[in-house]
């Protein structure tokens, strides 16, 4: 099983499209998926149509568990999407008590990784959707995952709290006694501006290696897709963003 933390320090730079995005494709390649939302303002879960105050489970109950997390439990919280094999474990705005709740306690950072482990047979991929401010939900989604995943808008504020999101991983990293495996995405990129120009210099010239060579461009087939309440790759294959996505899932395969 392979999991995919997608993180950034800042709001509004397209977490919620990567993961979703990403998520489809995968689960058209007949991966079986699993899509989780960390963030209690719970973006992921309604773009699937989840109303977080309604739920009679979710990613919450496998925190305040008191007793070791086992399969049939996180496996309980689980709801099927319209792709056969693409399911999500919804947020609520109960998981903003986290930090009051668990910060203090030992191993509390671990708590999504040990869970993780229980259902590593019965996915291939986990994608986890991270609110944009560090506390224990994102402490837990990068302690559990494989690869972090930085959608980073061109534009200019957006380059300025990428600077806090790698600073996060330098210190998490160490605090782990391991290294992230990141990749840094350049997003909402709008070739007709200078300033999305210049902040994708910017970001070749300040992180190298670590930005993918492409970028995601602006789609508003995106905005469609959300409202269809379905990944863009389902309804609009042929789109120009979805093809970017694409290129990327390549990449992270590689």
């Amino acid at each position: 099983m392979k999991i995919w933390t997608i993180a950034n320090q800042k709001g509004g730079v397209g977490k919620t499209t990567t993961t979703v995005t990403l998520g489809g494709l995968l689960a058209q390649q007949n991966k079986r998926v699993l899509l989780i939302d960390t963030d209690p303002h719970a973006s992921l879960s309604y773009y699937f149509g989840l109303d977080s105050e309604e739920l009679s489970s979710s990613v919450y109950d496998i925190f305040i568990h008191k007793a070791p997390v086992n399969a049939d439990i996180v496996l309980d919280c689980l709801i099927p999407t319209k792709l056969d094999s693409l399911f999500i474990l919804p947020a609520t705005m109960a998981l903003a008590t986290l930090d009051r709740q668990l910060g203090n306690q030992n191993g509390m950072g671990l708590i999504l990784k040990k869970a993780l482990q229980a259902i590593e047979h019965d996915f291939d991929y986990v994608l986890l959707d991270c609110p944009p401010v560090l506390g224990v939900l994102m402490v837990n989604a990068l302690a559990a995952c494989h690869k972090v995943i930085v959608p980073v808008q061109t534009e200019f504020l957006a380059l300025k709290g990428l600077d806090r999101m790698i600073h996060t991983l330098k210190i998490m990293g160490r605090s782990l006694h391991k290294e992230f495996d990141t990749i840094i995405v350049p997003t909402m990129f709008d070739r007709r501006t200078n300033a999305a120009i210049i902040a994708q210099k910017r970001l070749m010239t300040g992180y190298g290696d670590n930005v993918w060579q492409g970028m995601i461009p602006v789609d508003t087939r995106f905005r469609d897709a959300s409202q269809a309440q379905s990944p863009a790759s389902v309804i609009f294959p042929r789109t120009r963003g979805v093809y970017a996505y694409t290129k990327l899932l390549e990449e992270l395969e590689r």
